[in-house]
């Protein structure tokens, strides 16, 4: 199946490692000019090296550097026709109540705030040019709340509606807005809340119903479809990628 991506330049937001870039490298892959923005400036060249793309250096709670970074994406590769809105998850913890509130404003501002600060930028011209594709990398937490993610629980179904909001209004231009949601995928972050990846592994064949934990490039194929044109009647909803882990409807 051809993606009709050929060309199409994507920007992806935390993307020098785990789920990101596993994103990014199957955007190139359908030959996307792809760029790759994270904090630290080492990795995201690596990164982009590594995929024929354009690294840039991002902080996502630095909102005000945000129109810089499409800024020098546009001028390296051209207007921007993907978004993948992924940052990386707050930090977990077993009492709920037992967040400080710089955690919480912390969590509102890279979660939320982040994402939509890229979209006033970029879904404008998007519309304008009849044709862009937004993802956002979520978490299966959306549709049941996993009790030692409360950040995540708080913040996650925010963006979700406000993207619901955006893509009936754009949805007439070209343009769909949608996320995806990861439940237990094989990464750094599973295996440092599990503890290991042994025990993220073991965990994985007891509890979920595929009886092992998702890879990056399953819930990257499933993002990157979602950018395709033949997801042109997809938009305003969310896609589990989760290994039938969810139990709701």
């Amino acid at each position: 199946m051809d993606f009709g991506l050929q060309g199409k330049v994507a920007l992806v937001t935390g993307g020098s490692r785990g789920i990101g870039f596993g994103i990014a490298a199957g955007l190139a892959a359908e030959g996307a000019r792809v760029a790759v923005a994270a904090r630290d400036a080492e990795r995201v060249r690596d990164a982009a090296r590594r995929i024929g793309g354009h690294g840039v250096a991002f902080d996502s709670a630095d909102l005000d550097a945000v129109p810089g970074v499409i800024a020098e994406v546009e001028s390296a590769l051209g207007p921007i026709d993907v978004y993948i809105a992924n940052t990386g998850g707050p930090p977990a913890g077993e009492d709920p109540l037992g967040f400080s509130r710089e955690q919480w404003e912390a969590a509102h501002r890279t979660l939320v705030l982040s994402p939509m600060a890229f979209l006033e930028q970029l879904l404008p011209g998007m519309r304008a040019r009849g044709w862009g594709r937004v993802v956002a990398v979520g978490s299966s937490a959306v549709r049941e709340p996993i009790p030692s993610l409360q950040l995540s629980n708080a913040h996650r179904p925010g963006l979700i509606a406000a993207f619901k909001v955006l893509a009936r209004r754009a949805a007439a231009d070209g343009v769909t807005i949608n996320t995806v949601l990861p439940g237990r995928i094989a990464t750094d972050r599973m295996y440092a809340t599990a503890g290991s990846p042994e025990a993220a592994e073991a965990a994985a064949r007891e509890t979920v119903p595929a009886g092992r934990l998702g890879t990056v490039e399953e819930l990257a194929a499933a993002a990157v479809f979602l950018c395709s044109t033949a997801a042109s009647y997809i938009t305003g909803t969310t896609l589990l990628v989760d290994g039938g882990l969810t139990a709701s409807v």
